[in-house]
């Protein structure tokens, strides 16, 4: 495998063409928006810069990563790839409208993965004439630096798709994780309950913001706060993720809690948007509580 595509050209999509890229993987990262392509081109460039100012990599590497890369508005541009790794927003019926186009397009033995973190990849695999063929891929956040990758197996995903897969993310330095399909799959299902959790006990007055963080940092020694956590991964995630939870698994106990639809239906998203659980300063790594949260 030489020749890879990324659809979407967000968070998740940026950070799977960079580490393809600077693994010297052709890479294809096709957006419907060049202004959004041109941004995420942006910030793979100021992170691999970051890395040289690090000394981690040379500034040969940076350019040859930068060069790996030729950015697309049309979904055709992925037709020859040997692997098609599908980063589009987490809405189910774009998903399968990708997956079902893609199928269309591409040769029969290019392999189908997608970085959902919750859509069943079984269902994404249906609207396919290659179930065989069709993998999730799930990287963590933020992409370079995060080492996890869920790999998920659909109901029918081949043994030597799954192999060429696994053998893959090894290569991209990854530490590669062999699941099957469930809803939320390992990650989510565990995590995203908590963050769930984290959100009802901050409804209930329970403690403030800062307070519910501080436990999980200092107490169970998390790197981030699961409020922190959650304006991080975007409140509009979390709750796509919880939905698919609860209707996937039939149980109230994940049911969103409605302090995060209410955020959701604000707009207030976290990182993205400015303002979630805490507030976002542009153009400083400064977090203030947000007032009405305060404790």
């Amino acid at each position: 495998m030489k020749k890879i595509a990324v659809i979407g050209s967000g968070t998740m999509g940026n950070g799977i063409a960079h580490v393809f890229a600077q693994t010297n993987y052709e890479v294809r990262l096709i957006d419907i928006s060049q202004d959004q392509l041109d941004k995420a081109l942006s910030t793979i460039a100021r992170n691999l810069d970051r890395m040289v100012a690090k000394d981690k990599i040379s500034e040969t590497d940076r350019d040859a990563t930068l060069n790996n890369i030729t950015t697309h508005t049309e979904l055709s541009a992925g037709a020859e790839s040997d692997l098609v790794v599908e980063a589009a927003t987490e809405n189910e019926d774009i998903k399968l409208g990708i997956f079902k186009e893609l199928d269309d397009i591409c040769g029969e033995d290019t392999i189908l993965a997608s970085n959902t973190s919750s859509i069943p990849i079984s269902k994404i695999a249906a609207v396919t004439n290659r179930p065989g063929k069709v993998i999730g891929m799930h990287f963590m956040n933020p992409v370079p630096v995060m080492r996890l990758v869920e790999v998920i197996n659909g109901r029918e995903t081949s043994a030597g798709t799954t192999k060429l897969v696994m053998e893959l993310s090894r290569d991209l330095g990854k530490f590669p994780v062999e699941v099957n399909d469930f809803p939320g799959f390992v990650a989510n299902r565990i995590l995203m309950p908590m963050i769930n959790e984290a959100i009802i006990s901050l409804d209930e007055g329970v403690a403030g913001v800062a307070e519910i963080d501080d436990v999980m940092k200092i107490g169970m020694a998390h790197p981030m706060g699961p409020l922190h956590l959650a304006d991080f991964i975007g409140l509009d995630v979390c709750l796509s993720i919880m939905e698919v939870l609860h209707e996937g698994l039939s149980n109230d106990k994940y049911a969103p809690s409605p302090l995060l639809l209410e955020l959701v239906n604000a707009g207030n998203l976290g990182v993205k948007s400015g303002q979630g659980f805490y507030t976002y300063e542009r153009g400083s790594k400064e977090i203030v509580v947000a007032a009405r949260f305060q404790s």
